[in-house]
């Protein structure tokens, strides 16, 4: 029997490898002949690079770039079995769990070293990119990317503005002069899960500036100073990226990918999957196993699980959710569509315990979950 194991990460305690092999470690203390294959996935956030050059034995490169507020560290960027597409994890030098909370700073953070990731990927010969755009700590529009990249942000004197969310309310002109040329003959992919524009109701700040240390009497200001950006942009580049959907991921940095680097969206489950090369690998399996830190009806929207569950419903095969935590009421939504859904967390074992022991737990609900499938 053939068992395909295919968790995304579980947020704050494992990641989606750590989940697949705690998985997999219920599934044989249930039945030690089972073949288990692990193809751990991610939606585009934290963890797909990891996903991608495991599943196509690629390998990890590093670089030393800086943090959102300015900080060296070493980062990584992936590189695919094919040896011809690198992986750009934003959360790896731009991401929010690079600060401590009381770190967050939107005024001022910056996705620089996001651009510097990009700078040495062009230096090592890469054009091929997939860029992954979650889980970032900035809401710059992007523009601390473009700067590493070789483009300046001009004020009606022609000079520098500050390199600040205050900095876009000076911005006059561009300057390319420095612009990485190598840039043209690139390809990129954009590995997202929202569609929000970059300004308005449901634009970057107003819907994730919150969690990004944005209070709620700067929401205007932030949101101001974006809609002075894109104006710009739209003067330069003739693309409008207030209403543009997806411009407004990751602190806008999708609209800087798509007006200045010709990124192409892609729903992030999907192109996971689609790299993977997920459907020829899970042919023949007789379950499939998924799972996330918390699942709820926001699982069904371009969720990993809901990916998964998308291509094992093609070939006909059942899906199980396990995830760390599932309220009833949403347990009951889940149930419509996955074959079984479980939750790690129930009325023996509490959230804290879940956080703690999570490997532990995991594997003990995957013994029990598996027991009852084959019985």
């Amino acid at each position: 029997m053939k068992v395909v194991i295919s968790p995304d990460s579980f947020k704050g305690t494992l990641t989606a490898l750590e989940a697949a092999q705690a998985i997999e470690q219920g599934i044989k203390q249930a039945n030690s002949e089972v073949e288990t294959v692990l193809l751990p996935v991610a939606d585009g956030g934290e963890g797909t690079m990891d996903a991608l050059v495991l599943a196509t034995n690629g390998h990890i490169n590093k670089a030393t770039v800086l943090d959102p507020l300015g900080r060296e560290i070493e980062a990584s960027f992936g590189v695919l079995g094919n040896q011809s597409t690198c992986v750009i994890e934003m959360a790896s030098a731009s991401g929010i769990t690079l600060l401590d909370p009381d770190e967050r700073n939107p005024r001022i953070a910056s996705s620089f070293g996001t651009g510097q990731l990009i700078r040495t990927a062009l230096d090592q010969g890469y054009r091929d990119f997939i860029i992954c755009i979650g889980g970032s700590a900035t809401n710059d529009a992007g523009v601390g990317m473009l700067r590493a990249l070789g483009l300046r942000l001009l004020d009606q004197n022609g000079r520098d503005v500050q390199k600040s969310i205050d900095g876009l309310y000076e911005v006059k002109s561009l300057d390319f002069s420095g612009w990485d040329t190598r840039l043209k003959d690139s390809k990129v992919a954009i590995a997202c899960d929202v569609d929000n524009p970059l300004v308005g109701e449901y634009g970057a700040t107003a819907v994730f500036g919150p969690q990004k240390g944005v209070k709620a009497d700067e929401i205007a200001y932030f949101d101001q100073a974006q809609t002075l950006w894109a104006n710009v942009v739209e003067a330069e580049k003739g693309i409008r990226l207030h209403d543009y959907q997806g411009a407004g991921a990751a602190g806008g940095m999708g609209g800087a990918l798509i007006a200045f680097l010709q990124g192409k969206f892609h729903q992030g489950i999907h192109l996971v999957l689609d790299v993977m090369k997920y459907r020829e690998k899970v042919q023949g399996a007789r379950v499939i196993i998924t799972g996330e830190g918390k699942s709820d009806r926001q699982t069904l929207h371009g969720k990993a699980p809901i990916g998964v569950l998308h291509s094992a419903k093609e070939l006909d095969i059942p899906t199980v959710l396990i995830s760390g935590s599932i309220d009833e009421h949403d347990k009951k939504i889940l149930a419509q569509h996955f074959e079984e859904v479980v939750s790690v967390v129930n009325d023996s074992i509490t959230p804290d315990m879940a956080m703690r022991e999570a490997a532990k737990y995991l594997s003990q609900r995957a013994y029990e979950t598996f027991s009852k499938l084959v019985d």
